[in-house]
């Protein structure tokens, strides 16, 4: 029986990648800082919307107040988007970065990573494992900044049933704003998985998941700073951040796609190269 048993057990030297990207992505939606995290983001968008809403407009009454902030009184589906600005410049990126910082530094920090890397796991899949639920916490952070806004805005802001005024002073109906929307939600995800990717790659190098929030948080603040230098403006196309603005694009008719471009191109680099730095230090990781 043993014998038989033998050459059964001896085939199966790896674990279903289906079944261990679920398993993870079970594991970090339900750790608390997760929800918590979630929980805030959530926030960005009703306290916007209630804050706009309660004044009548930003500026106290008048609706003149600075950028996006201002085009959301009384135009609500404008929320969404300008909720998305405002979480990109701090809590989706810590979202996504404490993700990552628990998905590798952290398994170090509390002993279990080496025990993954001596399982029936190949190290790409590892990778592959620990992205995907990086990912899921991505995609979901934006969704709910994007859901609550849109809820947020068509109940609590309002404006022209179903309709959105762009910063061009057109309008657009109900599909095409939700269009817009949606355009912005996929923009920040890729903007998101660069900071993870980055993130992920020095997760590899430390046992330390705080030293990966300073790292990837610290930087950004830099690269904001180096962006708003003007006599730096030729290190802008080396910036991940200084493309963060244009997502406000969304809201002009008709809809430029210079800025969106370019700045995808860009965090798909960083997102490539943390990668496969990420790749390259797994494989030689022992522990």
């Amino acid at each position: 029986m043993e014998s038989a048993a033998a050459p059964e057990l001896s085939t199966r030297t790896s674990a279903p990648l289906g079944r261990l990207a679920a398993a993870e992505v079970r594991w970090v939606l339900r750790r608390p800082r997760t929800l918590v995290l979630l929980g805030l983001l959530g926030l960005v968008p009703i306290a916007l919307g209630v804050g706009i809403a309660l004044t009548g407009g930003p500026g106290g009454g008048d609706g003149d107040g600075p950028g996006l902030v201002a085009a959301v009184a009384g135009n609500g589906l404008v929320l969404p988007i300008a909720a998305l600005g405002l979480a990109l410049s701090l809590l989706l990126p810590l979202t996504v970065t404490t993700a990552a910082a628990d998905a590798l530094a952290g398994e170090a920090a509390h002993g279990t990573l080496r025990g993954l890397l001596l399982a029936p796991v190949g190290r790409v899949r590892l990778v592959v494992m620990k992205a995907v639920g990086v990912l899921a916490v991505a995609v979901l952070a934006v969704l709910v900044v994007a859901v609550v806004g849109v809820i947020t805005g068509m109940v609590v802001v309002g404006g022209p049933s179903g309709t959105l005024i762009t910063l061009s002073g057109t309008t657009l109906g109900l599909g095409e704003a939700l269009g817009r929307v949606a355009l912005v939600v996929g923009w920040t995800v890729v903007q998101l998985l660069a900071v993870a990717a980055v993130a992920l790659a020095i997760s590899a190098f430390t046992e330390h998941p705080l030293v990966v929030l300073a790292a990837v948080l610290g930087g950004l603040i830099v690269f904001g700073v180096l962006s708003a230098v003007p006599s730096l403006e030729w290190l802008q196309p080396l910036l991940l951040t200084s493309g963060w603005a244009a997502g406000a694009d969304a809201l002009r008719d008709p809809l430029p796609l210079d800025d969106l471009a370019s700045s995808t191109g860009r965090a798909v680099v960083y997102l490539v190269l943390g990668a496969a730095v990420t790749v390259w230090r797994m494989r030689r990781r022992d522990g």
